[in-house]
């Protein structure tokens, strides 16, 4: 398991274009940013005891979480992953899910699963099984993503976050999801053995510090 060292900031709106200058002076944008920039619809999963909630709220140095990830509104990019964080390392892990296998776990037919040969949706049925994990929120946001060879840096500003507070229909078009207060906008820079002094220096903004920030925690806020 290969990790990536990942640091999160907390932000505001007036940020977001002495950002988007810097970065785009410096980094490419995301192949598959439209514009520069796609919306994300993620539905994160949880078990009966609300343990990746918990976690996050306590500051675990030791946390998984598994969630659903629909792309530019595109029902042909829809991705399960899988977030293990240890400290401030990270490591990622998805498989593509066809829409009727998207929409079956958000319902909890689970049928499928049992039969599948992929490691990572059977480790994921093997945690509903076992730990009861459901459906729980969905968030919406926008993200632009700017990318940059040397370190193989991942730098992204993300901002309108909304909830779908009590919906976890994933591929409802209807679901409304509405934005949380107070309109958090997060820089989140991810990179493996080396941070460029470039890309250090674009990021700096003074009196930011990095925060623990959770787009799910922050949603579930709204149950």
């Amino acid at each position: 398991m290969q990790f990536r060292h990942e640091a999160k900031h907390e932000i505001n709106a007036f940020d977001i274009p002495i950002l988007r200058q810097r970065l785009r002076a410096v980094m490419k944008p995301d192949r598959y940013a439209i514009d520069g920039q796609y919306e994300v619809r993620s539905l994160y999963f949880d078990d009966l005891a609300d343990r990746a909630l918990r976690e996050k709220l306590d500051g675990a140095a030791v946390r998984e979480k598994f969630r659903i990830r629909l792309y530019n509104h595109d029902p042909s990019a829809i991705f399960l992953e899988r977030k293990y964080k240890c400290g401030h390392h990270g490591h990622k892990t998805s498989v593509a899910l066809t829409p009727w296998q998207a929409q079956a776990v958000a319902e909890g037919n689970l049928g499928w699963m049992s039969q599948s040969e992929d490691e990572m949706i059977l480790a994921f049925y093997t945690r509903i099984l076992t730990g009861g994990l459901k459906a729980q929120v969905i968030v919406d946001y926008t993200r632009e993503p700017f990318v940059f060879a040397p370190g193989n840096v991942r730098v992204t500003l993300d901002y309108n976050i909304r909830t779908g507070m009590t919906c976890t229909d994933f591929l409802n078009p209807a679901c409304v999801t509405l934005p949380i207060r107070p309109s958090p906008c997060i820089l989140e820079v991810k990179w493996d053995s080396y941070l460029p002094a470039v890309i250090r220096g674009a990021i700096q903004l003074d009196g930011r510090r990095g925060a623990a920030f959770s787009k799910y925690a922050a949603s579930r806020m709204y149950d």
